[in-house]
């Protein structure tokens, strides 16, 4: 086994990626944390982190896996990678929640988009790991949840296990060829941090308005995913008509609220045409009910 897990390191390392040990037969690091470090060898200047101390180096490699059947941990950011972790569903789920492959797939069919063709690998648990690399000058981070429910993405500051390691619940396997595509345009644009526009003093109310209307959006969206059987679709346009002011006043695109409504309706359960539907009529109201209060104004 320890020869298998060296193996597929060094597999992984042989393609740009950088690996570090995660502890035999579980997914956690089996580096030393900062209140053990002894403040040698790569830490001699200072601790560095499991995503600092990664390595794409064969000797190093060797050395480590051959003293333990240590899992294979991928420091994504480093490696240039955007994972997509595609998650099963849990006993405690709610009935009728989508898992993480049925959420990507509406995903795709929103964006008008085939399912990528890319490398992916078969968790323990049965979900998939989507592998993209990250398009040139784009420096994307981790997410929990910001694409679905059960759909993480790893990125910077994130690691994922690599194909060949293996869990007490099973092992982590290829599922296809090693191509691995670039994160498509559609995927990245959900993913991208939106640039943050410098604000001059003489505009910092209007700063302050966007960062509330940011604010606002994400806790009306977590609404929406919490809302409960039979409250879904008045959640979704008491939403809308909250964030519709900000849509009317300039602080929030219409299409960045449509896009994450929608996206949190349909993970709660409700169709795309309920989604759109209600979107469409509650936002078309409070926009021109409070544009017309502003300008009254």
């Amino acid at each position: 086994m320890s020869d298998h897990l060296m193996r597929a390191a060094l597999d992984a390392a042989g393609r740009g990626w950088y690996v570090f040990p995660l502890r035999p037969g579980v997914k956690f690091p089996a580096l030393h944390g900062e209140r053990t470090c002894p403040g040698t060898g790569p830490c001699e200047s200072g601790h560095r982190k499991w995503e600092q101390r990664a390595t794409t180096d064969p000797d190093r490699i060797r050395a480590t896996w051959s003293t333990g059947p240590f899992n294979v941990g991928i420091a994504t950011g480093p490696s240039g990678l955007l994972v997509v972790d595609l998650d099963t569903l849990k006993p405690e789920d709610l009935k009728g929640t989508p898992d993480g492959a049925t959420s990507f797939a509406a995903l795709c069919e929103r964006a008008r988009a085939a399912s990528p063709d890319t490398y992916r690998v078969r968790t323990a648990r049965g979900g998939e790991h989507l592998y993209f690399t990250q398009p040139p000058g784009a420096r994307l981070n981790s997410t929990k949840g910001r694409l679905a429910k059960k759909i993480d993405t790893r990125g910077w500051g994130g690691y994922i296990v690599a194909a060949g390691s293996t869990t007490p619940t099973g092992a982590y396997e290829p599922l296809c060829g090693p191509e691995v595509a670039c994160l498509p345009s559609w995927l990245q644009s959900i993913l991208q941090p939106a640039p943050k526009a410098p604000v001059a003093p003489s505009v910092a109310v209007a700063g302050q308005s966007r960062r509330y209307a940011d604010v606002a959006l994400a806790a009306e969206a977590r609404t929406v995913a919490a809302a409960q059987v039979g409250e879904r679709e008045a959640a979704l346009f008491r939403a809308a008509r909250a964030l519709g002011r900000f849509v009317a006043w300039g602080d929030l695109p219409r299409h960045v609220v449509e896009q994450a409504l929608q996206m949190e309706g349909e993970s709660a359960g409700l169709s795309a045409s309920e989604c759109r539907s209600t979107l469409r009529s509650a936002l078309n109201w409070s926009i021109a009910h409070n544009q017309r209060r502003r300008d009254a104004a």
